[in-house]
């Protein structure tokens, strides 16, 4: 990680659950991982409820290029796909391969601007069953897949979250997708167990990400 006065400038792009709805203390798994791994950092919650992946993937230049600065240590984490896969009309709200291809544009904007990403899977949504379930673990593999291939880390929460008894009882108990405290701060230990702290320590500054082009 960058020394520099101000540390990294870490946008984190995505829908509800990057906001941390239904935390009644409104710190959510972001404002949790920042405390334990980025303390020093200037941050930003662009979590949107509802959004997904292609409302994200549409907002994100204009919302993240205005909270970058050059010669900066610009970071971004991404985290959507729970809404893409619950259905309307039958159909899911967006189709898996949108939802990759979403995705990838991001990655491939995030590195044409020297932004280093990391990117946060799906967690469960109870409300939505067994088959949104089973879409987010295809999504989940999918997108683990494309990060792979951009050599970029991928932290995989769905299956872990819905083996978790306190953010399943959390979520059940509320509104049937957000958890409280407690199930965010299980999403907060994943992220931090799945690679951030290694992530905001290693050197992303654009002329080392250009190196690895």
């Amino acid at each position: 990680m960058r020394s520099d006065v101000n540390g990294p400038r870490i946008c984190f792009l995505g829908d509800s659950f990057v906001q941390g709805l239904g935390d009644p203390e409104f710190r959510g798994w972001v404002g949790r991982v920042l405390q334990a791994a980025a303390p020093g950092a200037t941050a930003f919650n662009l979590g949107v409820r509802r959004d997904t992946s292609a409302q994200v993937r549409r907002r994100g230049r204009p919302e993240v290029e205005a909270r970058t600065v050059p010669g900066a240590d610009n970071r971004l984490v991404v985290s959507f796909g729970a809404n893409d896969a619950m259905t309307e009309d039958g159909a899911p709200r967006v189709a898996h391969e949108d939802t990759v291809a979403n995705l990838a544009a991001l990655l491939d904007d995030a590195r044409a601007r020297g932004i280093g990403v990391l990117v946060v899977g799906p967690p469960v949504v109870v409300c939505g069953g067994v088959e949104h379930l089973e879409r987010l673990r295809k999504l989940a593999s999918a997108m683990a897949a494309l990060c792979a291939s951009h050599r970029i880390p991928f932290v995989d929460v769905t299956e872990a979250l819905a083996a978790d008894p306190v953010w399943t009882a959390e979520a059940a108990a509320g509104d049937g997708a957000h958890p409280g405290a407690g199930g965010y701060g299980r999403l907060a230990e994943l992220v931090l167990e799945g690679g951030f702290r290694e992530w905001i320590r290693a050197d992303l500054t654009s002329s080392a990400l250009q190196g690895e082009s």
